[in-house]
């Protein structure tokens, strides 16, 4: 009787384990189903009930819009010459030749040369925009939510990642044919010819190199502008989604 009694409490207290158990189990369940959920629908608790499509939707637009104004901006006439932080001066090693020229009363010829190579990266620039929207087609929902939560300048940093290497290949040849275009070539090659007739080292500076460079440089520069006005000025964001996101 006895060993029945033990029996059936021994029977009640494993039965109660079993129920105990599967509650807990239950529980964790519920609890991972809802995380995988959140995950999977994208629920970002800084942006309401946005979805991650749609956060990555607004982020795309946003440098779409960004990188549309910061190439038409350079691409306009002036639009380097004009601008004092990205204009294209002559580089650092070659400032010696400025100076040595601008003192021997060649200053016009160095002026010609600087405003030939802005007109260069001015030319240059209107090819950017397609190389930034390929990237920005290949960003995933992933890249989108890193942008969101990166710093001040996450998607110009993404940018950069992404177009750097494609804006150079492809702004290489185009800025040779600015040059070319705009004598830039003719100007530069003055400058050197007559700095070289008074130097003990002859420079050569590869100028389509260069310029390229600063041209990336500068439009970096603006699409960072760009980026800083949707995120901190509401007029700046001119669609509803873009008001959204960064709202």
């Amino acid at each position: 009787m006895i060993a029945d009694c033990q029996f059936f409490k021994f029977n009640f207290l494993m039965k109660n384990i079993i129920r105990y158990c599967f509650f807990l189990s239950l529980i964790f369940s519920l609890q991972s189903c809802e995380t995988t959920q959140q995950v999977l629908s994208g629920i970002n608790t800084g942006n309401g009930s946005l979805s991650s499509s749609e956060i990555a939707s607004g982020l795309k637009e946003a440098l779409m819009i960004g990188a549309r104004n910061g190439s038409q901006k350079l691409s306009a006439v002036d639009g380097f010459f004009g601008n004092a932080a990205v204009k294209i001066l002559m580089p650092e090693e070659a400032g010696k030749v400025e100076s040595t020229l601008r003192n021997i009363g060649l200053g016009n010829l160095v002026d010609k040369a600087i405003l030939s190579v802005n007109r260069a990266a001015e030319e240059a620039s209107k090819s950017a925009t397609p190389i930034f929207v390929d990237a920005i087609k290949q960003m995933t929902i992933s890249d989108a939510m890193g942008i969101l939560k990166g710093g001040d300048y996450a998607a110009t940093d993404y940018f950069k990642t992404k177009t750097t290497a494609p804006l150079s290949n492809a702004f290489r040849p185009v800025i040779e044919n600015a040059l070319a275009k705009t004598n830039a070539t003719k100007y530069w090659g003055d400058v050197f010819s007559a700095y070289n007739k008074f130097a003990a080292k002859p420079i050569n500076t590869d100028l389509a190199g260069y310029v390229t460079e600063k041209s990336i440089n500068g439009i970096f520069y603006e699409v960072g502008l760009e980026e800083q006005k949707i995120r901190k000025d509401p007029a700046a964001r001119v669609t509803e989604l873009l008001k959204k996101v960064f709202g």
